[in-house]
């Protein structure tokens, strides 16, 4: 009874925090501030002659509303992960700080793939954002990221870390040694933060064709790499995912194309 109780307290806390993390975002799309949270912004945020305090205070924004979407959507998926790590970790007198230091060791991953995807964004706009012809048909690098998403559905390292991410149990396992415990735990997240990143790092791009402020995507979006991690067909949508995903890009450029021959 204990035993079930605790989970449930568990997993009430984590549905609390993740359900704050979707409200947080909900509120900041709909207020003064949502430019913060769309990436389509952030390039011309670079380029608008702002101080240099400014732009380091766009960019904490920009880092805080990634990290807010991670934890809104990324987190679910590794709940079994984490209530594994907790009922192993039960009896020790600080396993709340335990389960804290996997969920931070997730987090910081997730945070740390964020800053690299848009430091590349800005470069790309830098780059090519001052090219005529991009600056008209900006639809381009939106099919580019499409077909990248899913081509990358198809890869033997999506499969290979997806694999590791459906096996919880056996990852906890593996990383856990139950010595120097704060460093362990920390290092658990981490490592499976690493392994998450590998499967759904091109599906996570995808915030940039979509808009990263666009929570509708964001559960589409959240509700698919959970699937794929958790349930016990997610890894035969894998390919059929890649192929919309594929086929999608494809239409946009037909219906380009068929414009264009207007």
């Amino acid at each position: 009874m204990r035993t079930a109780a605790g989970k449930r307290t568990f997993l009430a806390i984590m549905g609390a925090l993740i359900l704050l993390a979707w409200l947080t975002l909900w509120a900041w799309e709909h207020s003064p501030y949502s430019r913060y949270i769309q990436h389509g912004l952030w390039g011309q945020t670079a380029h608008s002659g702002l101080s240099v305090h400014s732009h380091g205070f766009s960019a904490i924004l920009y880092l805080v509303g990634w990290t807010l979407m991670t934890v809104a959507m990324m987190l679910p998926s590794t709940l079994p992960l984490i209530e594994i790590f907790r009922r192993l970790t039960i009896r020790r007198k600080n396993h709340l700080q335990l389960v804290a230091l996997v969920i931070a060791g997730y987090i910081i991953v997730w945070a740390g793939f964020g800053i690299v995807a848009h430091i590349g964004d800005w470069g790309l706009y830098k780059l090519l954002g001052r090219v005529p012809w991009v600056q008209s048909n900006g639809w381009v690098l939106g099919v580019g990221l499409l077909l990248l998403a899913g081509s990358f559905q198809f890869s033997a390292l999506k499969y290979s870390c997806l694999d590791k991410c459906r096996a919880p149990l056996t990852f906890v396992m593996q990383y856990w040694r139950g010595k120097h415990d704060e460093l362990h735990s920390f290092m658990l997240g981490v490592h499976h933060g690493i392994f998450c990143v590998g499967c759904c790092w091109a599906l996570m791009l995808l915030m940039f064709v979509v808009g990263t402020g666009s929570v509708g995507w964001m559960l589409v979006l959240g509700a698919v790499m959970a699937i794929e991690k958790n349930m016990p067909w997610g890894r035969k949508m894998s390919a059929p995912l890649g192929g919309a995903l594929i086929g999608w890009a494809l239409l946009i450029l037909l219906n380009h194309y068929w414009s264009w021959a207007q």
